[in-house]
């Protein structure tokens, strides 16, 4: 069932993009070259909608229980038609981020998704959040939606990386005999390869708010499905999934801070866009990003297994290897170089 999932949907994504495609133009859904882009022709984008239907139909075939996984899918719906709009007509920020908070609003209320306690390390006693529980879970929600939507800056960035997340959920939802996170962050995979086929460098297609949103959506969705009310070292699990996104969401806040920028300010200094300064091509700085995806979800499932202690040295070892890479490749500034300049002091004579 699972793999047949995963097939099907990947076939629907071939097999739909192209006409998404045309769709998008006939809207106006289409991408303008700037000084922040990094394309130099106008493209078509709402590709994202290929990826909701191909999930959406194969989700209707492998699916036994529809009705109750309805908020899950009216919350995507409710994502895909915010992202539509917003690349047709180009919404302004208050908008999409009203429809990202109603979608984070339906899976929580009415589909009862919440993070309602953790389990501290070396206590016993848990940490209720109480009346937080349901703020908490929004903000986990739409901080992932616009992490994903940040990072979709390259052809085939935002699938490549969301895809390499999803792998991770589904691996360690399989381990954990978690069949429906599995199933549907397998569907999501084939989606999203399926689509990736005409979004990889050269693209003929964006996916546009359409796709990063949801992609955003469902992987926030899902890793709190398999990682809910758990300890606070399993709590880090879907933190380090999303590694690559949440850094450089994370990098770019503080990049704003440090220039006095407001934090809503887009830029050019993304991760992607450091990289390419750095002299690598389009398609090496996706394929770098990819593999340290990747580093970051293979350390998730080292991290699952660990003891207490060796969790916490790896976490540590993460947040070291993090800070010198943004320092060495100037994500915050190329000023920005406290630990770089604390490890030369202590190397001098």
């Amino acid at each position: 069932m699972l793999i047949g999932a995963l097939l099907v949907a990947f076939l629907l994504s071939i097999f739909l993009t192209p006409f998404v495609g045309k769709l998008a133009i006939k809207l106006g859904a289409t991408d303008k070259p700037n000084e922040r882009k990094v394309h130099n022709k106008i493209m078509p984008r709402m590709g994202g909608l290929a990826i909701f239907l191909s999930f959406f139909i194969t989700f209707l075939i492998f699916t036994n229980d529809f009705w109750e996984q309805l908020p899950l899918l009216v919350g995507a719906l409710v994502i895909i038609l915010i992202g539509m709009a917003d690349d047709i007509y180009e919404l302004r920020a208050a908008p999409k981020f009203l429809g990202q908070v109603l979608a984070a609003l339906i899976i929580v209320l009415w589909g009862g998704l919440e993070v309602e306690f953790i389990n501290l390390p070396f206590f016993t006693d848990t940490l209720q959040f109480g009346i937080f529980s349901i703020p908490i879970t929004i903000l986990w929600i739409v901080a992932i939606i616009n992490a994903i939507n940040l990072i979709d800056g390259l052809d085939g960035l935002a699938g490549g990386v969301s895809t390499i997340a999803l792998v991770t959920i589904a691996t360690m939802a399989l381990i954990k005999g978690d069949l429906f996170v599995a199933m549907v962050a397998l569907t999501v995979i084939g989606s999203t390869l399926g689509f990736l086929k005409y979004n990889f460098h050269p693209a003929k297609i964006f996916m546009g708010d359409t796709g990063a949103l949801f992609l955003g959506y469902i992987i926030a969705v899902l890793s709190l499905l398999g990682f809910k009310n758990v300890t606070m070292i399993s709590l880090i699990v879907p933190i380090i999934i999303l590694g690559v996104p949440i850094s450089d969401t994370f990098f770019a806040i503080i990049r704003r801070i440090v220039n006095k920028q407001p934090i809503s300010a887009a830029d050019k200094s993304h991760l992607h866009h450091c990289l390419l300064d750095l002299g690598f091509t389009h398609k090496q700085t996706v394929l770098l990003i990819y593999a340290l995806a990747a580093c970051f979800g293979l350390a998730a499932i080292i991290f699952s297994f660990a003891t207490m202690w060796g969790a916490l040295i790896l976490v540590t070892g993460l947040l070291l290897i993090i800070e010198i890479f943004v320092e060495k490749i100037g994500l915050v500034s190329s000023t920005y170089q406290p630990l770089l300049k604390m490890l030369n002091f202590k190397n001098k004579p």
